[in-house]
């Protein structure tokens, strides 16, 4: 009972490490501790082992993402189970891997082989509190630009295992292995990916008309439309959110002839984030559609990362019938796109992410291998900037700006009530709009040329630490056989 009560602890401490708190170095520690914890499991039996973890991942991911609950209570608590399922088979690796020789290594390959594959299924999986993602505002971000977030990662939890080695067994060489990884951090260079000319960028917050979804049709677009026609100076590119129209602009012929005006008007293309119908008439697109003084462009961005039970409905017919409020909610199924977005704007090339897109790997690097020079966000936040205090837009925006390390670009981001904003290749914020208010930003950046060791690199080492993992996992299970009880 001790040792499900330690793991309850280390779990909820865990979350904390996550906005709306985000205590630095927290995960690093609670991951340290959570690491001695399953060392004592050597002989435990495995439904102990995977109970542990279970009790772990619940304590853990409960008040991560209790944000979920603006979804549905239903949709909290089915993704908090499905995730400490993954957390109880990666303890029971762990269990294993923490008995090799060398443990640090190969536990720091299991957990983050563990976040890769929670990350990428079922469906398309859940990328969301990766210890990574904490290494925002500390001295390991300098980490992220070179090695990449999955590898970050990786570091991050050897020094959680160096830091046991160097308590439990009083080995100053652990320590100062610990020590060293967060120092190098410190001095590692972040900044543009070999800068090259400067253009101007407008975001625009239009806001939302009251609680979510209870606005009559086409309101967001007239916000946006307002919010875009006070752009009182030369811009090069235009930014609406995701959803920031609510009517098809290639479609409606409203709603094509207005973006048409304003991009006319402002001297700019505007990229506006729309639904579009689909093939089907139960299908439709959430993309990013190009409008400059001709119209709109027919070659979109399609959101490539789409979120089960929020945008679609995975076995629609056999749930249908059980939960009627699929087919209320969600009439239509998002399809997702298969290309990563990289988009000639107005002479500049923008990589193109749609809310959950930024928390995949593939699609931030995808875009940078199409040759991107700024990255740019486009989300719709409502739903969780009305619940609570809008964590999971704070974390979606800690995220983004770890994205800007990584590829080393300026970062656009513009939300339909919040967080927009714009930060630096350092990460740095440079402007951010007020909460659940109409704005418009305007920023100059520098367009990147070239790119990070990072995204060069980062696919092939996260690689190499899956095949790490598996190693640790032999090695560990060698060493269990070879000793006795």
């Amino acid at each position: 009972m001790r040792r499900l009560l330690a793991a309850a602890l280390l779990g909820a401490a865990s979350a904390a490490a996550f906005e709306p708190l985000a205590v630095p170095g927290l995960m690093v520690l609670t991951v340290a501790a959570y690491f001695a914890l399953v060392r004592t499991l050597r002989d435990a039996s495995v439904r102990f082992v995977l109970l542990t973890g279970l009790v772990f991942g619940l304590a853990f991911m409960g008040p991560l993402i209790w944000w979920m609950n603006a979804v549905d209570p239903w949709a909290w608590v089915a993704l908090v189970a499905i995730e400490a399922l993954f957390l109880a088979v990666i303890t029971w690796l762990l269990r294993v891997a923490v008995q090799a020789p060398w443990w640090p290594v190969w536990a720091a390959a299991v957990w983050t082989t563990g976040e890769q594959v929670r990350g990428a299924v079922p469906l398309s999986g859940f990328p969301w509190g990766r210890l990574g993602h904490t290494a925002i505002d500390t001295p390991l971000e300098g980490w992220v630009r070179l090695v990449a977030l999955p590898a970050t990662t990786f570091l991050m939890a050897l020094v959680a295992g160096l830091l046991v080695v160097a308590v439990t067994d009083r080995r100053w060489t652990a320590l100062a292995g610990a020590a060293a990884i967060p120092l190098v951090g410190l001095v590692l260079p972040m900044g543009i990916a070999d800068g090259g000319g400067t253009r101007t960028i407008a975001v625009v917050q239009g806001n939302t008309p009251g609680p979510f979804l209870d606005w009559p049709r086409a309101e967001i677009f007239r916000l946006h439309v307002a919010a875009t026609e006070r752009i009182d100076q030369p811009v090069d590119v235009v930014l609406w959110p995701e959803n920031g129209s609510d009517l098809d602009v290639l479609d409606n012929a409203y709603a094509r002839d207005e973006v048409t005006r304003l991009s006319q008007q402002v001297g700019a293309p505007i990229l506006v984030g729309a639904i579009l119908d689909g093939p089907t008439t139960d299908s439709a697109y959430n993309a990013s559609v190009l409008v400059d003084e001709d119209g709109p462009h027919e070659d979109v961005y399609l959101k490539q990362n789409i979120v089960p039970y929020g945008e679609y409905v995975p076995f629609r017919r056999q749930l249908g019938a059980l939960v009627p409020r699929f087919d209320r909610d969600i009439p239509r199924d998002i399809l997702a796109g298969d290309e990563p977005g990289a988009m000639d704007v107005g002479g500049v090339t923008m990589g193109l992410t749609i809310c959950w897109d930024i928390a995949y790997d593939g699609a931030v690097h995808g875009a940078i291998d199409r040759g991107a020079e700024v990255l740019a966000v486009q989300t719709s936040n409502a739903s969780f900037m009305d619940f609570g205090r809008g964590v999971q837009p704070q974390q979606q925006w800690a995220i983004s700006r770890l994205r800007a390390i990584e590829t080393g670009r300026w970062l656009a981001v513009a939300s339909t009530n919040g967080i927009s904003g714009f930060a630096d290749p350092s990460g740095r914020v440079v402007q951010r709009a007020p909460e659940k208010e109409s704005a418009t930003l305007v920023q100059e950046v520098q367009l990147a040329q070239g790119t990070t060791p990072a995204t060069r690199w980062g696919s092939g080492l996260t690689l190499v630490i899956h095949v790490m993992s598996v190693a640790g996992w032999v090695l560990g299970k060698r060493r269990l056989r070879m000793e006795p009880r």
